[in-house]
């Protein structure tokens, strides 16, 4: 604290992080995103644009949890086909499951990079993901808004939370693949 201002960073062991305190993620400037292959060998990339996302920074770094919703109907790959077969009973089943949530359960952090674990729920199946974590730094916005920036990439095996569909090709393997790439670009908002 800074006379009768809280500053919006701290250092700890000498390195610049976040002050402790709730930070929001700004939906505007957030991206959940994926990343998986068609016939094992096209990348095909997608994102949720709707997602509510909730950082509370710990006094420690490792005390930190994060909370997240993301709607499922907002999944847009670039193709309305895809989107719409995503949506559907074969994956999302965004009709019976139009949410999935994300709460943290560990954070380790070295310097400006850590580790989140945490239980990720799709359809009703909660499994456990780990996420690597960069924080990319702290700015003010034109407006006075704290901001502070983090980047974090992750895999997971989509059959773990039954999105199993799929089909076989004549030459051998799979229309699309099991394993998903994660990526998120998160700016959040210090709450006074």
């Amino acid at each position: 604290m800074t006379g009768n201002t809280i500053t919006p960073t701290r250092s700890v062991g000498g390195v610049e992080l976040p002050a402790p305190g709730t930070w929001t993620v700004d939906p505007g400037h957030a991206e959940v995103g994926f990343m998986g292959r068609h016939l094992m060998l096209t990348k095909v990339r997608g994102r949720f644009t709707s997602v509510d996302a909730t950082v509370h920074v710990g006094d420690r770094p490792e005390d930190t949890t994060v909370t997240a919703v993301i709607d499922m109907a907002s999944v847009d790959s670039g193709d309305r086909t895809r989107d719409d077969h995503l949506r559907s009973g074969d994956l999302f089943d965004v009709e019976n499951h139009p949410r999935a949530t994300f709460q943290s359960t560990s954070v380790t952090w070295d310097g400006t990079t850590g580790k989140l674990v945490g239980d990720l729920t799709i359809k009703g199946v909660t499994r456990p993901v780990t996420l690597e974590v960069d924080y990319l730094g702290y700015i003010r916005d034109p407006w006075g808004g704290d901001r502070t920036v983090f980047s974090a990439a992750g895999r997971v095996n989509r059959e773990d939370w039954g999105l199993t569909w799929n089909m076989a090709l004549e030459t051998g393997g799979i229309l699309v693949s099991k394993e998903i790439e994660l990526s998120l670009e998160i700016e959040a908002i210090r709450q006074v």
